[in-house]
């Protein structure tokens, strides 16, 4: 079942958690519904902000608490903001505008440590990466953003994870979806393994392992 959550339901969710809505929290909150207003996802229905954006964090605010973690408004608001700086046209066209630009927004806003989360999560643009073909450069991008991932911090970590599981649930309820290929590969390439070398993530990979595994199955049945 993948999880869904309203704004008013996420904020709720938070302070009963414990945590106080701070100006971090709000202004992240704010910006993401500027940015990510009316987007849905690949089943063309589900709005972005209620199916992966709101959860996402939500599962990264449980990870923290359930492993012992402190955490504050600088972690909730990167990952609320883990997505913001995608290589989005709509998205980035909404602050062409502003002479400073988004990227340095974000980081007056909001302060260096949630741009440096924001900005190694984000997914370079196809064209910046070598190959003969589209397939070739998905590949190396991919494998530079592995070896990103791999030297990245625990929060960049954790976010990531909680990322990479929302769209793999979410992907596997959305029939014959070509993207269950691809989240098939990167598990057993890379993500499986990740959530198991230093700092370890266990509950993730329990969680990842059976994410991919309801993917699997699914890609053999079409195949088939």
């Amino acid at each position: 079942m993948v999880e869904q959550a309203s704004r008013a339901q996420f904020v709720t969710f938070l302070e009963k958690e414990g945590l106080r809505i701070d100006s971090l929290i709000e202004g992240a909150v704010e910006l993401a519904e500027e940015v990510h207003s009316g987007l849905v996802r690949e089943d063309g229905k589900s709005l972005f902000l209620e199916t992966h954006t709101w959860p996402v964090a939500m599962d990264m605010v449980r990870h923290y608490k359930a492993s012992g973690r402190s955490i504050t408004g600088v972690e909730v608001a990167s990952a609320i903001l883990h997505d913001v700086m995608e290589d989005d046209e709509r998205i980035l066209n909404l602050y062409n505008a502003k002479s400073y630009g988004f990227d340095a927004y974000l980081r007056y806003r909001f302060g260096s440590r949630v741009h440096k989360i924001a900005s190694e999560l984000k997914i370079k643009p196809l064209e910046n990466f070598p190959g003969a073909t589209a397939e070739d450069k998905v590949r190396a991008r991919f494998w530079d953003y592995c070896d990103l991932l791999w030297k990245a911090d625990y929060d960049v970590k954790a976010i990531k994870l909680a990322d990479r599981l929302n769209n793999m649930d979410f992907i596997s309820k959305v029939a014959g979806h070509p993207k269950w290929k691809r989240y098939v590969r990167e598990a057993e390439d890379f993500y499986l393994a990740y959530a198991m070398i230093p700092p370890k993530m266990p509950e993730y990979y329990k969680r990842m392992r059976s994410s991919y595994e309801e993917l699997k199955s699914l890609v053999k049945v079409v195949t088939v």
